[in-house]
């Protein structure tokens, strides 16, 4: 063939020889990854396998992904910031700031001295509601700010709780950011089997601030077409009270329940129940707000805030229907 060279035997090309000496071609650069990962901080740099240059590994298991690792070490490929969600992350619970300790002011009713509004959020159970077996309620207390100031879990057994529902007895336990318990409410148990009037069959809560020292009591007043209560000193002496609308179950708008001075002539404050739409009729998920002046003693604003929660078993603690064989 005319043009072409021959080649003698044991002569070689120079691109032969290279390739020959160097089974695995080695680019004299890394190539040029347009890629969106970033490379991480330097890990522990280990000798690549024998037989291979630097920068360079074998090939995966199969079915696995390759992964690229730059010359000069091991470095984890991680995400850009931003580009993927983070999952299986819990938010972080904010909590309000611990005050100072305030003079002839119970242990943990500090926070109260700040606020002049709060939020009681009740936790939603699904279990309760797809099987009808009652568990102990729990709710967050927050700020204005979504500030968590309280937890509050009952503390009611098994038995109790499933034999007698909404007209159950119950203890709660007010805790803290630190876990203290700093206030304890507890409804002792009311045969409702007795006239409506009688007074054996009123309920009542009363409110220990710490736990164990009485600061005070809710009692229900018998009213035909109004939820009417009385807030009491640790004589039950009454102080405030408290009415309700004559429709309490408001059915697409709030319920109000105006908290007063005995006269009735001024008002002190309010504790609302919030409209939930579907988690309002269907699950006990109540919101209630609780609005009292800045400058009211906190001992009573501890009182208004008990009665919130008489005021949610007993009006608005809905029974799960339970499914019959």
């Amino acid at each position: 063939m005319s043009g072409v060279a021959p080649t003698a035997p044991g002569q070689l090309t120079e691109e032969m020889e290279n390739q020959i000496k160097s089974p695995v071609a080695v680019p004299e650069a890394p190539p040029d990854y347009s890629s969106h990962f970033v490379p991480g901080p330097a890990g522990p740099a280990g000798p690549p396998p024998a037989g291979l240059p630097m920068g360079y590994y074998a090939p995966q298991q199969p079915g696995a992904m390759p992964t690229y690792h730059p010359i000069g070490g091991i470095h984890p490929i991680q995400y850009q910031p931003g580009k993927y969600p983070v999952t299986n992350q819990p938010a972080p619970v904010m909590w309000m700031p611990g005050p100072a300790p305030i003079p002839n002011c119970p242990p943990g009713l500090e926070y109260l001295a700040q606020l002049d509004n709060m939020h009681v959020l009740q936790h939603f159970e699904p279990l309760e509601l797809m099987t009808g077996y009652e568990t102990n309620n729990r709710y967050d207390i927050k700020n204005n700010v979504d500030q968590m100031v309280y937890f509050v879990t009952e503390d009611t057994d098994d038995f109790t709780r499933n034999a007698y529902r909404s007209l159950r007895p119950f203890v709660l336990r007010v805790t803290d950011s630190m876990g203290r318990e700093i206030m304890t409410m507890q409804r002792p148990f009311r045969c409702t089997c007795c006239c409506f009037c009688c007074p054996c069959a009123r309920q009542e809560l009363e409110v220990q601030c710490p736990p164990g020292v009485t600061i005070g009591f809710v009692a229900e007043h018998w009213n035909l077409c109004r939820a009417t209560y009385s807030i009491q000193n640790q004589k039950k002496e009454n102080i405030m009270r408290v009415r309700g609308p004559c429709a309490t179950y408001g059915c697409g708008s709030d319920s109000v329940f105006e908290v007063n001075s005995l006269d009735g002539v001024s008002n002190i404050g309010s504790i609302i129940r919030k409209w939930n739409g579907f988690l309002s009729t269907m699950a006990n998920a109540d919101h209630f707000e609780i609005r009292f002046p800045l400058d009211l003693d906190v001992k009573m604003k501890a009182m208004i805030f008990g009665s919130c929660f008489l005021i949610d078993f007993m009006y608005f603690e809905s029974t799960p229907r339970r499914s019959s064989r």
